[in-house]
């Protein structure tokens, strides 16, 4: 999977005609883990969306490792933020994640012990196995989180888009959701997550791209997350405290 690489071009996505976000080109190579920056409003939602196919596109096209379209798509998988998300539905953590083998099944395969060890296997790599039977109302945050990366690994995605997945976790709960992402990217796996506490950012991810509207920039961490791009993307010095610590 490491050989796998996500080609955005010239992406564009519209609201009643009104760009939310405008020619994005992009080519990222999987077993990375990429910190989608912006102030509010700057189409980070828009963008992930896109990739995944649940919007539609002005102009552009996404590819996946040369192959275009639903057939792509069907590798990337989308974890909505959570506050989208109806917690009180009625489901275990096991029957969340085996929804992830639906869409391989198709209409005429049943599921079968390939599926079950899958759906093993993903609960698990994301630790779990031992909470597989209780309901996801029940769950913690990052509990919640992870459950969700479960049903997409059961998916087979080879790309994981993450909104604001670090919103609303104790300290605890994101240092577990940063392991298990960069035990993702680790094994060739590419994550994208919007985030919005700069702080943290260099611990969090080795790739940035910064996006208001259009491709402000994008490049490893240590060369692209600095003063000038922060300043371009946000349209204000970085906050107090921050430029020290990263040597702006």
């Amino acid at each position: 999977m490491a050989d796998h690489r996500l080609f955005v071009r010239d992406l564009t996505v519209a609201y009643r005609r009104v760009p939310a976000i405008h020619h994005v080109g992009l080519e990222i190579a999987c077993g990375h883990c990429v910190g989608l920056l912006g102030p509010n409003g700057a189409g980070k939602t828009s963008f992930l969306k896109a990739l995944v196919g649940l919007l539609p596109l002005e102009t552009g096209s996404v590819e996946l490792h040369g192959h275009p379209g639903k057939a792509g798509r069907n590798a990337i998988a989308y974890l909505p933020q959570r506050r989208q998300v109806d917690w009180d539905f009625p489901i275990t953590v096991r029957g969340l994640v085996e929804m992830g083998r639906y869409q391989a099944l198709g209409p005429w395969r049943r599921f079968g012990e390939q599926d079950r060890r899958a759906v093993e296997h993903s609960l698990a790599e994301m630790e779990l196995a031992n909470l597989s039977e209780r309901q996801i109302s029940a769950l913690s945050g990052g509990q919640q989180q992870r459950a969700f990366l479960a049903r997409s690994l059961a998916q087979e995605a080879h790309v994981f888009l993450l909104d604001e997945p670090f919103t609303g976790l104790d300290r605890p709960s994101q240092q577990v959701l940063v392991q298990i992402i960069h035990k993702l990217a680790s094994s060739g796996h590419l994550v994208i997550a919007s985030h919005h506490d700069l702080k943290s950012v260099p611990d969090l991810f080795d790739e940035v791209i910064f996006l208001n509207g259009e491709l402000i920039a994008y490049g490893p961490t240590a060369t692209v997350f600095n003063k000038q791009n922060v300043e371009r993307t946000f349209g204000t010095p970085p906050f107090a405290g921050e430029g020290s610590r990263h040597g702006w």
